[in-house]
């Protein structure tokens, strides 16, 4: 079972163009949906339709459209009623995949609301092999949260993987080896907010060839306890590193409609691997498998196991 924690949700509305996006014009929408969204309900999505128990913690307001939508798409959730209603997150795609997103900054936590969530994760995630602590952190939420969450977690016993950025990651980095997950998935923008440098480069060198940055800079967080680190690098595929080894999945030339999601649909799939005691060269194939696969639907769509094929990623040992 996986229990994901997604604080700061949303009623994600993607909005399909014709053509492309043009600034200062009138513009008629092609389509126009709703899906729940969070990175940690993506998260509980993907694992639930590859047939594996998953349950959503996360702040709902009272009469909030998120129910509606947690309802039809089959995930199973646990919530904590707060006085707001969860943002609304605006993605609009252009026919040759490039998405814009437009991403409010959620509804305002109280520090009893702080206090509920803690308690209802740590009561959902008893029993379960990972919890995923997933996204961004809404006004109000405390910096460190993640950073106090990971030992309260472990110390039950509970694997724990955190895909955050900005601050909040900034905060788990510098709390120390106490708070250091069993996995950290970071894409390169927030790798280099870790260690430094420029990821476009990190992701031009990759696509070169050249993943010595990458490796490098995972291994800097290992040295601070993390158990291990999954890079996702756009179009060029994976980097996992552990103390073990480290491994490269080339992610295959597909067409791009949306790059919503495939973050949180890479995660899946290592975790789905994990579950599935897969050894970690096959796991981070399952990865790229559900990011790429994520990166062909359209607007918010994720991957079922219908769409993943990861024998189509190339995976490498990675020696440096």
């Amino acid at each position: 079972m996986i229990t994901t924690f997604t604080a700061n949700p949303s009623v994600d509305r993607s909005a399909a163009l014709p053509g492309p996006l043009s600034r200062g014009a009138v513009l008629r929408l092609a389509e126009v949906h709703d899906e729940p969204g969070g990175k940690g309900v993506n998260v509980a999505r993907v694992v639930t339709m590859a047939g594996v128990a998953a349950t959503a913690v996360l702040p709902v307001g009272s009469e909030d459209p998120l129910h509606r939508l947690l309802d039809a798409a089959g995930v199973g959730y646990a919530e904590h009623r707060t006085a707001h209603p969860v943002r609304t997150n605006l993605t609009i795609t252009e026919p040759d995949g490039t998405t814009t997103k437009l991403n409010e900054p959620g509804a305002p936590l109280r520090a009893e609301d702080v206090e509920a969530l803690e308690a209802l994760l740590l009561e959902r995630a008893t029993g379960a092999r990972w919890a995923a602590l997933c996204g961004s952190l809404p006004p109000g939420a405390p910096t460190d949260w993640y950073a106090r969450l990971v030992p309260r977690l472990r110390a039950a016993g509970v694997s724990v993987a955190v895909d955050t950025s900005d601050a909040p990651l900034l905060a788990l980095a510098e709390a120390g080896p106490q708070a250091a997950p069993d996995l950290l998935k970071p894409n390169a923008e927030e790798l280099t907010q870790l260690g430094g440098g420029d990821p476009e480069e990190l992701e031009a060198a990759a696509a070169a060839g050249d993943l010595r940055p990458t490796v490098v800079s995972a291994r800097r967080l290992l040295e601070r306890g993390v158990g291990a680190v999954l890079t996702t690098l756009g179009g060029s595929g994976a980097v996992l590193v552990t103390a073990e080894g480290a491994w490269f999945g080339r992610a295959p030339k597909i067409t791009v409609r949306s790059t919503v999601g495939a973050g949180d649909s890479a995660l899946s799939g290592y975790l789905l691997g994990s579950l599935r005691g897969l050894p970690e060269r096959d796991r981070v194939a399952l990865a790229v498998a559900y990011g790429s696969a994520a990166a062909q639907l359209p607007g918010t769509g994720l991957p079922g196991p219908d769409h993943v094929d990861p024998s189509g990623v190339e995976t490498s040992d990675i020696h440096l």
